[in-house]
């Protein structure tokens, strides 16, 4: 078992290709002009996220109709908690983040930042803001329930993912990464802590504590000590890069069972992920090795997903061939792995935690750094 730490109801989506070519193509491969269709279809999602996020949104869920169940998980800012609607006997997941840990942490920005993010994007594998609130001391985010826990739960039950599911779960972090870099964002913290399975088998990337608008470089040391690319450790500045390294990251880890740079000691884990040395284990097979080996690459202009071809270099790699792009996008692919999942309210895909009051103070703390909020 690893141990990490941190630093620091919309209408479906549906894409529907225009063109005819026959399905051994979009099997064995995605074609220029597949892309160049999906390419639009991106083009109109980044503009729905620009609108969102130049508008102040409405909610139509008052915080008085929620009643709180019980906790589903616990960080350095608060907690996660599962609420019911009492109107509609709806299920959501309210994040509540303490104004006083925020502002000690420095993390006001990032937590505006996530808010705004979260209220703007909207695709199939990420979640999005149902509506959010504050109080004295404390802000809320109310976001969709989704039973079926953390990849990272599954992940260590199973030991390893069988590569169907490995790949199954590759391509639509793909796509999501792909997404959010159009819309020009870099989320800095992909690991399987911070993907959730849905009760359909399909993932809902969350925790957008780190994820910020680029435009150019940054310099923030942010994210997980495993998942850290070079160049993020390095101070150089860094830009979408980094999410394609975590991504190699997370594609090890889910076919090997554990992560390619691990060491008790955080600085041994950061020279390890510098120097670029890891072993794969015996069962990878040659295309899973000539993958991992092309996104783990410390120079970035040799990295999958940065070069010229871009996001096309993942979809014609032969460890996916048989993926069809447009099916999973759409869930259309029965998934190889179902979370067990008996009711709505279902919380048995989530870990036990004590449960604590949440007790505004009677005054507003920290008004001014929240006025934004």
């Amino acid at each position: 078992m690893y141990s990490r730490r941190n630093f620091g109801s919309a209408k479906e989506i549906s894409y529907r290709s225009t063109s005819q070519s026959p399905s051994l193509d979009v099997r064995d491969g995605y074609t220029e002009q597949q892309q160049l269709q999906y390419t639009k279809y991106l083009k109109k999602l980044r503009n729905e996220f620009e609108e969102r996020w130049c508008k102040t949104p409405t909610f139509d869920i008052a915080f008085s109709d929620l009643e709180r169940v019980k906790t589903l998980g616990t960080g350095a800012f608060g907690r996660v908690i599962l609420l019911k609607h009492l109107k509609s006997s709806k299920y959501y997941a309210m994040k509540v983040l303490e104004k006083e840990k925020i502002i000690k942490m420095k993390q006001v920005d990032h937590t505006l930042y996530e808010k705004r993010i979260l209220e703007a994007i909207k695709f199939p594998f990420t979640v999005s803001m149902e509506c959010s609130f504050k109080d004295n001391s404390y802000i809320y985010f109310i976001m969709p329930f989704i039973p079926g826990g953390e990849m990272f739960t599954h992940l260590r039950r199973m030991g390893k993912f069988e590569e169907p599911l490995a790949k199954f779960y590759a391509s639509q972090v793909i796509l999501a990464i792909e997404y959010l870099h159009f819309c020009n964002l870099v989320y800095r913290d992909l690991k399987p802590e911070n993907i959730l399975i849905d009760k359909n088998g399909y993932l809902k990337i969350t925790d957008f504590g780190f994820c910020k608008i680029l435009q150019g470089r940054t310099w923030t040391l942010c994210g997980t000590p495993e998942y850290l690319a070079p160049e993020l450790i390095l101070s150089k500045g860094y830009g979408f890069s980094v999410d394609w390294w975590s991504f190699g990251v997370l594609l090890f880890e889910m076919n090997a069972g554990y992560p390619p740079f691990y060491a008790n000691d955080p600085m041994k884990t950061y020279e390890k992920i510098v120097s670029g040395k890891y072993r794969c284990p015996s069962s990878f097979n040659a295309d899973l090795r000539d993958l991992v080996r092309n996104v783990l690459q410390v120079d970035i202009t040799k990295r999958l997903g940065v070069m010229k071809n871009g996001v096309m270099d993942y979809k014609n790699h032969r460890w996916f061939r048989g993926i069809e792009w447009e099916a999973i996008l759409n869930c259309r692919i029965p998934p190889p792995f179902i979370p067990k999942y008996k009711s709505p309210g279902d919380t048995s895909n989530f870990e036990r935690y004590d449960e604590e009051s949440i007790t505004p103070a009677s005054y507003c703390r920290f008004e001014s750094e929240f006025m934004d909020f």
